[in-house]
């Protein structure tokens, strides 16, 4: 069998079809439950302190439990996948965050409460990773923007969803059947997602080429094609398979990338958490109510949806670099001014546009982010920029804290505003475009150096 199996130039050119669609409902699905399970803190949490079942000290405690989970999970699904394959790690990942919401639902305690959502974090933590990691693998680059702003799309219904159905399911039945809801939901998907392919792409990297030939020739197959795609011109040569180390991601020739993707995915989780979760405490310490009407939650949710759908419609057109650099100035701008407002209309507006732009940003940052690197380490350099995101965020609390206590809410939104502007700086003189690009055309220079790897690829825009 020869090892030219050419998976990522025949990827890349088959047409979009049925086969596309069913990769981003199942990898859409399980960011969905992954939103519901992580969404359905609020909710449970404060039942839980009403009926005295839990406290204060208790709640947080399981919130850091959960962000320690998450961290661990985003670097974990990296090293898994690269390792053990894709498929074997967004099941695994899968079978760890829905089984242990099932446990959670009979927790005794808070404190096997806690124990068990550490765990379930864990896999939590990894479904970020594995999602837009898989969509741009087998997504053809003309509509490799099209499907992340879908996917987002998917996995932020599961914020409003959560929303609705705990409205009406905890204050009736209580907090354990949301765990159930999620837990049953996300094996659902787990069952589901068996049919999922490994992808071409990694198997031809590590080797398994017969694996990848069979593979590719049933999705041509359901695509319509009965002979394998030939090659484009531009097509990389096939490598040898070798493992690559960690220390690659550091490496002369990486390590920019690296840097920029930590930067990328610290700023978007930050912004996006210290934005929409922060806001309404400052609306309550400036002594507004508007933050408990129906018209600013609806906003807010309704954000998550708008975002992404409009994201999905405008990427490819727009690209990857000039997307991000120009939400990352909206988002600047919008939160700049969002917290002196001081008409409800006003507030209810900009907080919509506010929530829909941090949600095309943090879709911009996650999904760029496995771009940048090679199919080798591609879900490690993933990971790892995620799991610097997720640290972030349990510091997060403490930044934006100190910050208000200091200077105030003027210091705050500066301080993230300033954020968001650096990014966009920094990913305007990177120079690095994805949009339409082959992920094996966007490769850095294994020899070289990051400086003479950029230009090349920038020249492609």
């Amino acid at each position: 069998m020869s090892n030219k199996v050419n998976a990522g130039a025949r990827l890349d050119r088959l047409p979009i079809g049925p086969f596309h669609t069913r990769v981003l409902w199942l990898v859409g699905l399980g960011m969905f439950f992954d939103s519901f399970d992580n969404t359905l803190s609020s909710s449970v949490l404060a039942a839980m302190l009403k009926s005295g079942w839990s406290t204060l000290q208790l709640n947080s405690i399981f919130m850091s439990a959960t962000f320690v989970g998450l961290t661990i999970g985003a670097a974990l699904a990296g090293l898994l996948s690269d390792k053990f394959g894709r498929r074997f790690a967004y099941q695994f990942n899968l079978a760890i965050f829905g089984g242990m919401a099932l446990v959670s639902s009979l927790a005794p305690s808070m404190q096997w409460l806690i124990a068990a959502r550490f765990i379930m974090g864990i896999g939590m933590g990894a479904e970020y990773v594995m999602g837009y990691g898989l969509i741009i693998e087998f997504v053809p680059p003309s509509h490799r923007g099209r499907y992340l702003g879908k996917l987002a799309l998917i996995g932020g219904s599961g914020v409003f969803v959560t929303a609705v159905i705990a409205t009406f399911i905890v204050p009736w039945i209580g907090w354990r059947p949301m765990f159930v809801i999620g837990g049953i939901g996300t094996l659902w998907v787990w069952w589901m997602r068996r049919h999922l392919p490994e992808s071409p792409r990694w198997l031809e990297r590590v080797g398994r080429h017969e694996e990848a030939e069979e593979i590719m020739r049933a999705i041509e197959k359901e695509a319509g094609i009965s002979t394998p795609l030939p090659s484009s011109p531009q097509a990389a040569a096939s490598k040898e398979p070798h493992w690559v180390p960690l220390s690659t991601l550091f490496s002369r020739a990486v390590i920019r990338r690296t840097l920029l993707a930590i930067v990328v995915n610290v700023v978007c989780l930050f912004g996006s958490y210290s934005l929409t979760g922060w806001m309404p405490t400052f609306f309550v310490r400036q002594g507004m109510s508007v933050t408990h009407s129906l018209g600013f939650t609806a906003a807010m949710m309704a954000g998550w949806i708008a975002g992404p759908l409009f994201l999905a419609c405008v990427s490819d057109r727009m690209g990857r670099r000039t997307a991000i650099m120009c939400f990352a100035a909206v988002c600047a701008c919008l939160g700049a001014v969002y917290p002196f407002l001081t008409s409800a209309t006003a507030i209810i507006f900009c907080g919509f546009l506010l929530v829909s732009s941090v949600a095309i940003f943090l879709t911009l940052g996650l999904g760029m982010t496995p771009e940048m690197f090679p199919t080798e380490y591609r879900f490690r350099g993933g990971g790892v920029a995620q799991m610097f995101g997720r640290l972030g965020l349990i510091g997060s609390p403490f930044i934006v804290l100190e910050l208000f206590n200091n200077f105030g809410i003027a210091g705050v939104v500066f301080a993230i505003s300033g954020a968001y502007i650096v990014i966009a700086l920094l990913i305007m003189v990177a120079g690095i475009e994805t949009n339409q690009q082959s992920l094996e055309a966007l490769e850095p220079e294994e020899d070289g150096d990051m400086e003479g790897a950029l230009p090349q690829t920038a020249s492609r825009r």
